[in-house]
């Protein structure tokens, strides 16, 4: 196998270095950098997400305590996954099947719940061009949205609650609403400024990925 890009191996030696990590989820105080980390290696390199499905599905199968910690770390990883990359069609469907006899088995549950947020995740989630920030991963762990604050000029900065999934454009269309200028024949697009550059957001891009980066 060819090494990967940055300081990484072979795919080999890489899956086992992910499932290491996986064992050491199971009783991690802080599971967040460890998640972000996992994810930034499938982000690197994309062979290896069905590889960390398939483990995560084995993981939640069955395990010794259902609901406890442990268990609910690896679905808060496979949640965060689901909001990041699809798998292939057939480990797609297999993970589907895997969260249908969650749910029948364990309704009510937490592990339900999971199992129900991921499933919409997947209808949504196209790709990622960058991993989730601590933040995303942390709201993603209670299934819940982030709130984004945007600055307007003349106004104050309005909050908008966005998903893993929101674009520019829907939130520009959302603020575009609040403001009353639904009727202006003004064009309106989403900046994104640091301390060097300002630059336009792209309609299609994640916020998601906004964030990310200035983290």
């Amino acid at each position: 196998t060819a090494p990967g890009p940055c300081s990484y191996t072979t795919l080999r030696d890489e899956a086992v270095k992910l499932f290491n990590s996986l064992q050491q989820l199971e009783s991690e105080r802080d599971p967040v950098p460890l998640m972000q980390g996992v994810l930034q290696t499938c982000l690197d390199l994309p062979p290896l997400v069905d590889e960390i499905y398939c483990q995560l599905v084995k993981q939640t199968t069955e395990p010794p305590a259902p609901g406890g910690q442990g268990d609910l770390h690896y679905w808060q990883l496979l949640t965060c996954m689901s909001c990041t990359f699809l798998p292939s069609p057939p480990v797609l469907r297999f993970l589907r099947f895997h969260l249908d006899r969650t749910e029948s088995h364990f309704p009510a549950s937490e592990m339900a719940k999971y199992a129900c947020f991921i499933r919409e995740a997947l209808e949504k989630t196209k790709g990622r061009e960058c991993v989730p920030s601590l933040e995303e991963i942390l709201v993603l762990m209670q299934r819940q949205e982030m709130i984004c604050t945007v600055h307007c000029p003349g106004v104050p900065a309005c909050s908008v609650a966005i998903s893993s999934h929101t674009t520019a454009e829907e939130v520009a269309q959302e603020l575009v609403s609040r403001l009353g200028l639904s009727q202006s024949p003004n064009l309106f697009a989403l900046y994104e400024q640091s301390r060097r550059r300002e630059q336009p957001v792209g309609s299609a891009t994640l916020l998601a990925d906004v964030l990310t980066r200035f983290e």
